[in-house]
């Protein structure tokens, strides 16, 4: 039996932290002297209020199981998501799926926007936008297992639901400990690159914040219409390629190299990969563009390397328009759009440990049809990954491909009246499964999803939750199986 109170109780937390963290753009938008200040007020009392209501629910029996846990992530995400959109619904004269559209692009780290200028929004607003994918960067559920003990409720489950890959690597073994540290990194970090931006990089101080936040969360909002190619100092793109791919980095392999264990970092086979893969799409897509543009070299390779690792650690910032480039290179940028950096990092996709585990899988498959009698086993990290994970993996590959297949079908159907039907429609569904933001077709760089129909945004939005809680978390909770008592 599902214990139902212990699920609404946590939600109702959860909601009471989104409705204090609205108080900070409130803050902002007061010191501005903007127009939504009281907008921002009332929707952190509303969320409030709504969120203590179900905390004061009593709960005898506080404990949660696997698929209490499941259902507080899935519909955690989901009130989180509405609840951000209240001050869309409020202030900004847009519909009810425009502002769903924008509040889940921002707690899912998508990037894609409806707002058509940017720049024209209020401060309070704009920084509403970063913090909702500072906030869903790391996870707010790994966020609150850190005070649940303080509520008498454990997080373990919650934490193997909401682990962004296909195994949580541990810090430390008490998982309150395992959200602190993450959290004082993920802080720390954010905290130096926006020093950085606006000591060096000649950023004003709200612009640095912004992006120092939006970044460090591979989300991509930015505060200009133009995203980091308005700002042309090598200051600012340089600290943001370099703290994007940090950001695509394992958390846990950050901290070993805070600790100074750069040894033990660079046995990580898959931190190995994703820098390897990373400098070879830069050297040899940066010598193509040098070839088709005519830029200087640094200037090839500055735009190359940046759009390639905004791409895969599923940032979806923009300082040059790959569509323009060459037609080969934009399927390639495309295909990006399915990888994904590291497991255990704020990046959507797939990830590297999956595509890793699944060439190695592959390779091996060849040694197995040659050799049949010869025992080969597949090791990660020197450690050999037993056969149920391997079945994990290809299985969430499968329902990936199932699931863009759908949602491309589904979403060709929705945009009948667009010039490039699908082309847009294989881009939007790529893009938000996989939390980038820019695609191809009419939602590239250069574009935004403004002109999407309120049912395809409202789509799309499923479709950024179910990616960024890795397909299973959602999907397993559509199964009858997952309903069943037995």
């Amino acid at each position: 039996m599902i214990n139902g109170r212990i699920i609404i109780n946590v939600i109702g937390f959860i909601t009471i932290i989104v409705g204090l963290f609205m108080m900070l753009p409130a803050l902002v938008s007061y010191s501005s002297s903007g127009d939504d200040f009281v907008c921002f007020l009332n929707s952190s009392l509303i969320t409030i209020v709504i969120g203590t209501l179900l905390v004061l629910l009593k709960v005898p029996d506080k404990s949660i199981r696997k698929r209490e846990g499941y259902l507080i992530v899935g519909l955690g995400w989901i009130a989180m998501c509405f609840a951000g959109a209240l001050p869309y619904i409020i202030h900004h004269d847009i519909s009810l799926s425009e502002a769903i559209f924008e509040s889940t692009s921002g707690f899912t780290t998508t990037g894609a926007t409806i707002f058509k200028d940017i720049e024209s929004l209020s401060y309070g607003t704009l920084f509403w936008r970063s913090l909702t994918q500072w906030i869903g960067g790391m996870g707010i559920i790994v966020f609150t297992i850190a005070i649940f003990p303080l509520l008498g409720i454990g997080g373990v489950e919650l934490f193997v639901a909401e682990s962004p890959g296909p195994q949580s690597d541990k810090i430390h073994p008490r998982i309150k400990e395992v959200a602190k540290r993450l959290w004082l990194i993920y802080v720390g970090l954010t905290a130096f690159l926006c020093l950085i931006l606006w000591f060096f990089g000649d950023m004003k101080f709200f612009d640095a914040i912004n992006h120092a936040m939006t970044t460090m969360a591979t989300g991509g909002f930015s505060t200009k219409n133009d995203s980091i190619a308005h700002f042309s100092s090598l200051w600012v793109q340089y600290p943001i390629l370099l703290f994007m791919f940090i950001g695509g980095m394992n958390y846990t392999i950050i901290y070993t190299l805070f600790k100074g264990r750069f040894a033990k970092a660079w046995k990580s086979d898959e931190f190995r990969f994703y820098l390897l893969f990373v400098a070879f799409l830069a050297i040899t897509i940066s010598i193509s563009v040098y070839n088709i543009t005519g830029n200087t070299f640094e200037t090839s390779f500055r735009e190359s390397a940046f759009q390639i690792v905004s791409m895969i650690t599923t940032t979806g910032y923009v300082i040059a328009d790959y569509t323009s480039w060459h037609n080969g290179l934009t399927m390639i940028f495309f295909m990006m759009l399915f990888l994904g950096a590291c497991a255990g990092s704020t990046s959507g996709g797939i990830k590297m440990i999956r595509h890793l585990v699944f060439f190695k899988n592959t390779r091996l498959e060849f040694k197995r049809l040659l050799h049949p009698a010869a025992f080969v086993r597949l090791k990660v990290d020197e450690n050999v990954v037993n056969g149920k994970i391997i079945t994990h993996i290809l299985v969430f590959l499968l329902c990936y491909l199932i699931l863009f297949i759908l949602g491309t079908i589904t979403m060709t159907l929705i945009l009948d009246g667009d010039p490039t039907p699908f082309l847009s429609s294989i881009g939007s569904t790529a893009t938000c499964i996989g939390n980038v933001g820019p695609a191809i077709g009419s939602v590239g760089p250069m574009d935004n999803f403004a002109h999407i129909p309120p049912i395809g945004k409202l789509f799309l939005s499923f479709l950024m939750i179910v990616g960024r809680l890795e397909v299973f978390t959602i999907l397993i909770i559509l199964t009858p199986y997952f309903w069943n008592s037995n």
